[in-house]
């Protein structure tokens, strides 16, 4: 039998996200470009539904009959409904919330019973839709005066560059997007940006820098002097940091690939260093749901070890009077201030500021980590 339209691509994309090695987002992004007829009601459509089967899947594996399909997820989620399956008695814990069991019982362990069921709650609803104004092109309360009578809008409580958007637009198709006056970035990454803590004349590498979003983020605070070096060992995110710098008009900022000649010059000389390393993202599954389910406990400990190699590394280009920025997208002490602890021993370094956590929430910031280190003196 012939499926329904959005019930055939909807299935098609969770059998795709159980093998894909990339994150849901990206994903979904690349199957809606390759299947133009999709139009925005039913994307809209196809991912709430999609969405919805990722995060509760272990819930609905619960009550399904064995062996289950994701159709026959999807016929138990829409007869039943989420909320009436998880008040259902006799649940374990975990599977009520619909996590892993280990991630659970670390959550629990390191957070509490009540917190940890609270931070997977908040990890299965929708993360909130927040951009961030580009200060060199506009401020924020000129953009405030022109959005208030076009969208549902607010200003970030905790970011001065943030605006939160109360109903789904389409950012990436509005003039001001193409103009460079905003970026879309949570809440809680436009506060780490913050931690840096550039001023006019520094010398900043960031170290891990994708596609260059805090950089982009702390740049007009520099107002074009100093040099800002974006070194990633990806050279497709690096291309990309590239377009995103030239819409926002940040110059005095240079890509560094990891076979560059320069990298040995750059070497102690560095006033800021940004680590923002590879890690679980267990802060921000609730835009990829699909990592709690790929993430396992052998993964985790992959991470911590690359994340001390790659501080290692970064650390040989501060000066000796600069500040290493270390921040994650992680719940996970092992990956924050466990790691911190390690480097302040292992380096012979110090806190500057008391570290920076944010953790998720409905309607709020990601969960983030930040920690400002320096040598000792």
């Amino acid at each position: 039998m012939k499926l329904p339209f959005r019930q055939h691509h909807l299935l098609t994309v969770l059998g795709l996200c159980d093998t894909s090695k990339s994150p849901l987002d990206l994903m979904l992004r690349k199957y809606f470009i390759a299947h133009k007829a999709i139009g925005s009601k039913d994307r809209q459509a196809i991912c709430e539904d999609l969405y919805a089967l990722i995060r509760w899947r272990s819930l609905l594996e619960y009550f399904c009959p064995k062996p289950s399909s994701w159709q026959d997820l999807y016929a138990l989620y829409k007869q039943k409904g989420i909320e009436n399956l998880s008040t259902q008695e006799g649940i374990a814990e975990h599977v009520r919330v619909s996590f892993p069991k280990w991630i659970f019982e670390c959550l629990v362990k390191n957070y509490g019973q009540r917190q940890a069921t609270e931070l997977c709650l908040a990890s299965n609803t929708q993360a909130p839709t927040t951009v961030r104004v580009n200060t060199l092109k506009t401020s924020r309360e000129e953009l405030l005066q022109k959005w208030k009578h076009l969208y549902h809008i607010e200003s970030t409580p905790i970011s001065p560059w943030g605006i939160r958007f109360l109903k789904k637009e389409n950012l990436f198709g509005m003039p001001d997007f193409k103009e460079g006056l905003f970026e879309v970035q949570d809440e809680g990454s436009q506060i780490i940006a913050q931690h840096v803590n550039v001023k006019r004349g520094h010398l900043v590498l960031d170290y891990c820098a994708g596609s260059g979003g805090k950089s982009l983020a702390f740049a007009p605070e520099m107002q074009g002097s100093g040099q800002i070096y974006l070194h990633d060992i990806r050279p497709f995110v690096l291309q990309e940091a590239k377009k995103r710098l030239r819409r926002a008009g940040v110059q005095n900022c240079q890509v560094l690939p990891p076979d560059s000649p320069n990298k040995p010059l750059l070497k102690g000389k560095m006033h800021r260093v940004l680590v923002d390393a590879p890690c679980s993202g267990s802060g921000t599954w609730r835009r990829n749901p699909d990592m709690k389910w790929k993430t396992t406990p052998s993964g985790l400990q992959e991470l911590i070890c690359l994340q001390k190699k790659i501080f290692e590394e970064a650390l040989d280009y501060l000066s000796p009077q600069g500040h290493i920025i270390y921040a994650t997208c992680s719940l996970f002490p092992e990956e924050n201030q466990n790691q911190i602890d390690f480097f302040k021993e292992r380096f012979s370094l110090e806190e500057v500021t008391p570290p920076f956590q944010s953790l998720p929430q409905q309607g709020a910031m990601d969960g983030f980590f930040a920690a400002v280190l320096k040598r000792k003196l």
